[in-house]
């Protein structure tokens, strides 16, 4: 892999945003802004060999800082929701920012996605780094966070994170690509096929805040265990389905949390691209871009649009803290958060 460096632009407050390419050195690449350690590009050879990019983004720091959909970055400190901004630690209860109605998504106000992180590169990685001070957005402690960004010769683009604090804190954290295996400006992915590993799955309610059932997928819509067109069931009359506009729900990825195992497999067959997710962590948060209408214009004059773009977010559950039986992301003062979540890239 190489690793070039350059200069993505300038951010509203006239900070510095940095671009670092990764070359596989085997056809394809990835750009990586130091600001919310946002993935800009995926390029990847179609089965024709035309590069092709598949995932959706902005041309500059200030499209990610005016979007709300927070395209390819990394979410932190706790990704997706906690109801009413509520955790309780050690008999503390802390309030973080609500910044989805009622409840705190995706780090709050200004998550991890709206920093500028520090960046160095080491032989086989591009390292992000983030020190997320005491208080912010209501978490406690002062937060070390670490993420190694890799791309391999088989093209497979690989998170290492691992975090450390100085007081008991809640880690959750992951990044939040929209791909498109049929080019970020080709349209609805309703087309292109999705497979999930996981038997069961977690139903939420209207405010999409897991009730804490755990439910089979089978005779579900939320069957995803053998490929299936993203579009086949997602407009069906189905009330996991209709609350949300689609698919927008955590399934539980089948396995032993902590080893790296499949989440998911997607592929387009226009292109021939396929991609195939390992996670290391509990859940994945299938996401069909319901809402991607709000994205404004993305890269190339590019208008995003509704479902042109879906995300696979590995994660704890959603709301963990709140539901008893839900494997909690504590991360304890001294000790390491550590998980690992990769994609591969290939041809069908």
């Amino acid at each position: 892999m190489i690793i070039s460096k350059g200069i993505f632009g300038k951010t509203s407050a006239g900070e510095t945003a940095e671009l670092y390419t990764l070359d596989s050195g085997t056809g394809m690449k990835v750009e990586v802004s130091t600001l919310g350690g946002v993935i800009t590009k995926i390029l990847v050879p179609d089965k024709n060999g035309k590069e092709t990019d598949v995932v959706l983004g902005y041309d500059s720091p200030v499209g990610y800082e005016q979007g709300t959909c927070f395209l390819g970055a990394l979410i932190g400190r706790h990704a997706n929701r906690i109801k009413g901004g509520k955790i309780s630690l050690g008999g503390r209860e802390y309030n973080l920012f609500r910044n989805d109605g009622n409840n705190h998504l995706h780090g709050g106000k200004a998550g991890f996605d709206r920093k500028i992180w520090s960046a160095r590169v080491t032989d086989g990685a591009l390292v992000l780094s983030y020190i997320s001070k005491d208080g912010e957005e209501g978490y406690p402690g002062n937060l070390i966070v670490t993420v190694s960004v890799s791309l391999s010769e088989d093209h497979t683009l690989s998170f290492d994170y691992t975090a450390v604090c100085d007081q008991d804190t809640v880690c959750n954290l992951t990044n939040h690509s929209y791909f498109n295996l049929a080019g970020h400006a080709s349209g609805s992915v309703t087309g292109q096929y999705i497979q999930i590993f996981a038997d069961y799955y977690t139903p939420a309610d209207k405010e999409s805040l897991p009730t804490g059932e755990i439910a089979r997928v089978e005779d579900t819509p939320m069957d995803l265990r053998a490929p299936v067109k993203i579009g086949e069931h997602i407009d069906d009359d189905y009330y996991q389905l209709k609350f949300g506009g689609g698919y927008d729900h955590n399934w539980i990825i089948d396995g032993v949390p902590g080893e790296l195992r499949k989440m998911a497999f997607a592929y387009d067959e226009g292109t021939g691209i396929s991609l195939t997710g390992y996670t290391t962590m509990p859940g994945m948060q299938f996401y069909s871009g319901n809402y991607l209408g709000d994205a404004g214009t993305g890269k190339g004059g590019t208008r995003y649009d509704k479902r042109w773009g879906f995300c696979l977010e590995s994660q704890y559950y959603p709301n963990s803290m709140a539901i008893g039986h839900f494997k909690k992301p504590v991360l304890r003062a001294g000790d390491i958060f550590r998980e690992t979540t990769s994609y591969r890239f290939g041809l069908i």
